[in-house]
């Protein structure tokens, strides 16, 4: 090679050496950065539940509750120190110290066990029973059983006020939601939701103004909860999936087991303006307490994906370390 009045020569193995050292050093460069945004993509942990594999893992962490026999649909504490663990299998949910991974209690609260939840002040837990048509009252201090309070037809999730005064259950078997009054612990109120078929999960707006609910079959509801008129019925991916109303009350997420889309409604106008692929049968779907990421635990690929709000992409695809990823809980937006 010439270089202005000078000759010089190269040696190609010296060349080849160099690039092969600086590709090695940049593929190390990308692969630390990568490894450094995989722990911001999770600011809190993550409880997932493996289905399958009789697990609640807390994802990015690898740290399992183990001999949670189909562990199904979970809640965390907003402490952080108690989960709550329905089971698939058993007509029973499952009490769980989070820092020793030690089973606290069982609880038999009936046939088909669906969706838990704790109240905010970590006063109450709540388990479904499908089957009884029945909601089981925790006492998380005493660790008893309190009440079986009668809901109506296939109840299936449940959803508390953020005061922890009202609690509202979908019932699957029927077109309404039922309202419970905690302080008495009874069923003080039932609210129709024309339009859809199965009310399935359920989330409210920020202000808690408004009801949203995902149903069996492809449509989401939201239902004005002053009038109980139904604001909207949107369509959205086959089947049925989680619904999570992200921190700050930007979109509606959107799960949809027996498809690969996760559909972004947006609430201030009613319509979906994005279906991001996550691959095969999302259906838990929860964001981060500062609403910046939702997961969805994807439950054909053994994946929790991490899609970023602000892109509306799915940045992340994190393998979980079981098999079938069901439901998710994220302390702060439970």
């Amino acid at each position: 090679m010439t270089l202005g009045n000078r000759s010089i020569t190269v040696s190609r193995p010296h060349v080849f050496f160099t690039l092969i050292t600086r590709a090695l050093t940049l593929s190390a460069l990308i692969s630390g950065a990568h490894a450094a945004g995989t722990q911001d993509f999770f600011p809190q942990p993550v409880y997932t539940t493996l289905t399958t594999s009789n697990v609640v893992e807390s994802t990015s962490t690898d740290k399992t509750w183990n001999a949670l026999i189909g562990a199904h649909y979970d809640a965390i504490s907003a402490d952080r120190k108690t989960l709550l663990v329905s089971s698939k299998d058993q007509p029973e949910a499952y009490l769980v110290d989070v820092e020793s991974g030690s089973k606290l209690e069982t609880f038999e609260i009936g046939p088909t066990p669906q969706g838990v939840a704790i109240s905010p002040d970590g006063r109450w837990g709540m388990a479904v029973s499908a089957g009884n048509g029945t909601v089981s009252v925790i006492d998380l201090n005493t660790r008893k059983l309190v009440k079986n309070i009668s809901v109506g037809k296939v109840p299936h999730n449940i959803r508390f006020t953020s005061d922890g005064k009202t609690a509202y259950v979908t019932l699957q078997g029927g077109t309404g939601v039922a309202v419970l009054d905690m302080a008495s612990l009874k069923k003080v109120d039932e609210i129709s939701v024309p339009g859809i078929k199965g009310p399935h999960n359920l989330d409210l707006s920020s202000d808690e103004k408004t009801l949203w609910v995902r149903d069996l079959v492809g449509k989401v509801a939201a239902v004005d909860l002053a009038t109980h008129a139904v604001k909207a019925v949107i369509p959205v991916g086959l089947s049925h999936g989680g619904i999570d109303v992200i921190p700050g009350g930007k979109y509606v997420f959107t799960g949809a087991i027996a498809d690969h889309l996760v559909d972004v409604i947006d609430p201030a106008t009613f319509k979906v303006v994005k279906r991001i692929d996550v691959g095969q049968g999302p259906h838990g779907v929860r964001a981060s307490r500062d609403g910046r990421w939702v997961y969805v635990s994807v439950t054909g690929t053994d994946r929790v994906a991490v899609i970023d709000t602000e892109t509306l992409k799915v940045v992340h695809q994190e393998p979980t370390n079981g098999k079938l990823p069901f439901w998710i809980s994220v302390a702060g937006n439970d």
